[in-house]
């Protein structure tokens, strides 16, 4: 690539992208994007402020009337073009990743290979958005409903797969018609954020359909939330945050859509392949260092082979390298920040206090945590109940199914799970006692395809995304009749 572009498409990342503008955040709060592995700085961005928030709202909310006019296989464009785009820069994406997030290299490429998924689906749906003719009792009436877009969608996207949990509902929000303004976390704002709005100019949507404004909280409080324009929020993060934003959304009568925490427990019944049970609750639980909603941080394992798993699934985890992401060999890199070691930290400590036992203890050496195993818990200790984001896994026992499932279903939380069993009948039969979203039988707790519903129960979240479920979250219906007759009346 010429290196003079790449300069300015470097540069152009670390600043707003508002009406189609790239422009410096008009606070003299400075965020400095910070790399999680060697604290070097990748970036320093001037926050928005909330008259810049007020600004990207209606620069989206007028860039609509010109997106109505285009037609459905003109959309469809920018879509493949967004595809072409990242399939052409994944090298340098891959880069931006590794230095922001912490990423490993592997982590990178399976979330790239994620969003190229949903940029597909998504450029589906501008020929999706059907009109229905419905029957009525009266025989000169004709019933028309109309699949229509919300108008405006505010976007909140999370640190640990922003690239990808970023593009999960702003490409089918403007896919299905709409103006889109995406605040991505502080921690990722280039990944999460700049680098969509990189990928979508790149493509040709129009100016100021999509905007990004790179802030804080205490720089604009609840306004990105509060903003009269949008009518959806879609938020992704923890159930503590997606409280509060669903509280000020309902409030200001918008439809918040939330994919929150989870505490997803993996199954291992005696008669399971304990080759790939181990495997899969492995690769479940240290991914991205377990920085994933859906990781398997409780691991059920019948009592008849627990000695035999515990054994395996301790090497296993004790063997994974930790280290540099840049390194191709590292399969842990460093956890986002210092603040989210020293929380982990602290609740493994909590653990061993109230009497966990430890398998693995793992050092921690800066942002970097070694995989650390637990046993001896009981569902009320704060290790199996909180959200543990980090590569800290507990390993329980159990005797019979009906326990099996009670432990399961004890926590708040229901996002995703796993059950393995050679017996494919009975795996489902437990799968469908799991209070939880999504859960897959002899496969890993971490799946997400473009085309299947994806979201939790409980304080796991509110609603669904991908495919059909995303059209429903960012359309409305309008019905709309038709008299063929002449009506008649009581007075």
């Amino acid at each position: 690539m010429n290196s003079t572009r790449d300069g300015e498409q470097s540069t152009r990342r670390h600043k707003q992208f508002i009406g189609g503008e790239w422009r410096t955040g008009s606070t003299d709060k400075v965020l400095v994007d910070r790399n999680p592995f060697d604290g070097s700085t990748i970036a320093e961005f001037n926050c928005a402020s909330v008259a810049d928030v007020d600004e990207a709202y209606r620069a989206a909310e007028g860039a609509r009337s010109e997106w109505d006019r285009v037609s459905p296989h003109t959309k469809r464009a920018v879509f493949e073009r967004a595809v072409s785009y990242v399939e052409d820069h994944t090298p340098e994406i891959v880069d931006i990743i590794i230095d922001e997030l912490g990423g490993t290299r592997l982590k990178a490429h399976f979330e790239i290979g994620l969003v190229l998924d949903m940029l597909k689906e998504a450029g589906t749906f501008p020929l999706r958005m059907d009109v229905r003719i419905l029957p009525s009792p009266s025989p000169d009436r004709e019933n028309r409903v109309y699949r229509e877009p919300v108008g405006v969608v505010g976007v909140i996207s999370p640190f640990n797969f922003p690239f990808f949990l970023g593009v999960k509902s702003v490409a089918p929000a403007l896919a299905a018609g709409n103006g889109v303004v995406l605040k991505p976390h502080e921690d990722t704002p280039i990944v999460g954020g700049t680098l969509i709005a990189e990928v979508f100019e790149a493509a040709g949507l129009p100016a100021g359909l999509l905007n990004v404004v790179i802030t804080e909280i205490p720089v604009i409080g609840d306004a990105f939330v509060e903003h009269p324009v949008p009518r959806v929020i879609s938020f992704t993060g923890s159930d503590a945050v997606g409280r509060h934003v669903a509280e000020v959304a309902v409030r200001n009568f918008k439809k918040p859509i939330l994919e929150l925490g989870g505490n997803s427990a993996l199954i291992v019944l005696a008669d399971a392949d304990l080759e790939v049970a181990v495997n899969a609750a492995v690769f479940s639980r240290f991914t991205h260092q377990g920085q994933v909603c859906m990781s398997a941080s409780r691991v059920l394992v019948h009592r008849e082979v627990f000695d035999e798993f515990a054994s395996r699934y301790v090497a296993k985890a004790e063997s994974l390298p930790v280290g540099d992401p840049r390194d191709p060999d590292t399969i842990l890199g460093p956890l986002i920040n210092q603040r989210q070691v020293d929380r982990l930290a602290g609740q493994v400590e909590q653990g061993i206090a109230e009497g966990a036992r430890v398998l693995l203890r793992g050092e921690v050496d800066g942002t970097l945590f070694h995989p650390t195993v637990l046993t001896g818990v009981t569902p009320e200790m704060s290790v199996m109940q909180e959200e543990l984001f980090g590569p800290v896994a507990c390993l329980v026992p159990f005797d019979t199914e009906d326990e099996a499932v009670a432990i399961a279903n004890d926590t708040r939380f229901g996002l995703s799970g796993a059950v393995h069993t050679s017996d494919l009948d009975k795996g489902v039969e437990l799968a469908r006692r799991i209070h939880t979203g999504m859960i897959h039988v002899n496969d890993s707790t971490i799946a997400d395809e473009a085309g299947v519903p994806f979201g939790g129960e409980k304080q796991s979240g509110l609603g669904r995304m991908n495919g059909d479920w995303s059209l429903d979250a960012f359309t409305t219906l309008k019905w709309i009749s038709v008299n063929r007759g002449r009506a008649q009346y009581p007075y």
